[in-house]
């Protein structure tokens, strides 16, 4: 059998893949709402041949089924848009005020659909199938686990699950990796603090709901500089603190929101309970009560050694060995494809796309995010090879 040269493949369709991008980029919709990403990807994957269906509202499921028996195989690409206003200036920029793309969402959801049609075009060789995510909300709530409630890892049920991110602080052609603890585990809370209110040149007849709210900010921030091991990446953020509403008066109530990150299911445990510990033992001590509301949120991506050692393998027989990029730290933003490697073992790995010529070194979630284009048909690429070589592996 005539091995399958997948970066021809990717380049002859390089055009298709990069205005896939472009009409994702124009129409950027947050969680929840991806109707015309939804419809897109939907007739997308029909015309190729590859059964689809609607899941968690608005994403969709596509199974492409191979010309043999054998296992199945899953990538993932994330389809919604952040709330920010675009700033790039591009001719394809964002056609709905305070929406943007600004997280590389167009990019996943173009490349693994270019990567849908190479392998489409091979599907009697594929020993087994494979399955599209085209998942809602990453974002926000996380649609990970409703695909999952859904069946999506199900009938065929999925043994390896693959996804990738577009990175600007990895040159644009290289494919980074990183075994292990990858993405933070994240617990958004609510804080409330419960003092008494008073005159304000009576503090003693008050509980100052301010000053005990700052004072459980500051433990916070000590637990993670005096508690933790400085080998453990542990980050406790308050975002917002709302309070008081009089200026000569004891506030009697403060609100606290904010979000712990913390990498791995120990110190994500330790992390959780310490600052509820901390916050009771602070309001305690000052007369004040406090109602603590933290909850699961995604669990951080935790990538399987072997087959992040496969996935590496994979590519470097694609791209060759010098474009593969080691990732030496993990990163303690969220992801939450974490979910779907709870399910079967995987890789999230990491698509360069830092190009200084075009511009395209600007951080994720900046309002003048851009990638170098000529880097999403090497990721089509990448998937489409992956995912071959793990069909006739296994």
């Amino acid at each position: 059998m005539q091995p399958i040269d997948f970066m021809k493949d990717a380049l002859a369709i390089k055009d298709e893949i990069i205005d896939l991008r472009r009409r994702i980029h124009r129409h950027p919709e947050i969680g929840r709402t991806e109707v015309v990403t939804q419809k897109l990807v939907e007739e997308y994957l029909q015309s190729l041949g590859i059964q689809t269906r609607k899941i968690a509202d608005t994403g969709v499921l596509g199974l492409l089924e191979g010309g043999r028996p054998g296992t199945t195989v899953g990538f993932r690409a994330d389809i919604d848009a952040l709330r920010i206003e675009e700033k790039t200036g591009l001719p394809f920029a964002s056609e709905c005020p305070g929406l943007m793309h600004a997280c590389g969402h167009d990019c996943h959801t173009a490349t693994l659909l270019g990567a849908a049609k190479i392998l489409a075009a091979h599907r009697q060789e594929l020993p087994g199938n494979v399955k599209f995510f085209f998942q809602p909300d990453e974002e926000n709530d996380g649609g990970a686990q409703r695909m999952i409630d859904e069946g999506a890892m199900e009938n065929p049920k999925v043994t390896a699950m693959f996804g990738a991110h577009v990175n600007p602080e990895i040159p644009a052609g290289y494919i980074g990796t990183r075994p292990g603890k990858h993405y933070a585990a994240a617990n958004p809370f609510n804080i409330t603090i419960q003092g008494i209110g008073s005159h304000g040149a009576r503090p003693h007849k008050g509980v100052d709901a301010i000053v005990v709210a700052c004072e459980v900010v500051n433990a916070l921030q000590i637990y993670v500089s005096r508690e933790t091991n400085p080998l453990d990446s542990v980050v406790i953020t308050v975002g917002t603190f709302h309070g008081g509403a009089q200026s000569n008066a004891l506030c009697d109530e403060v609100k606290l929101a904010g979000t712990i990150r913390t990498l791995g299911p120990e110190m994500r445990q330790k992390t959780v309970a310490a600052v509820r510990r901390i916050t009771e033992g602070v309001v305690q001590a000052f007369g004040a009560k406090a109602e603590i509301d933290i909850r699961e949120s995604y669990p951080g991506i935790v990538n399987d050694p072997a087959m992040t050692e496969f996935a590496r393998q994979s590519i470097g027989q694609l791209l060759g060995q010098d474009k593969l990029f080691a990732i030496e730290q993990p990163v303690m933003g969220s992801e939450d494809f974490g979910l779907f490697l709870d399910h079967a073992p995987g890789t999230f790995y990491q698509a360069g796309v830092a190009n200084p010529e075009k511009f395209t070194v600007v951080p994720l979630h900046n309002s003048r995010f851009n990638v170098d284009e000529d880097v999403l048909p090497i990721l089509s690429a990448v998937h489409a090879k992956v995912a071959y070589d793990y069909l006739i592996s296994n």
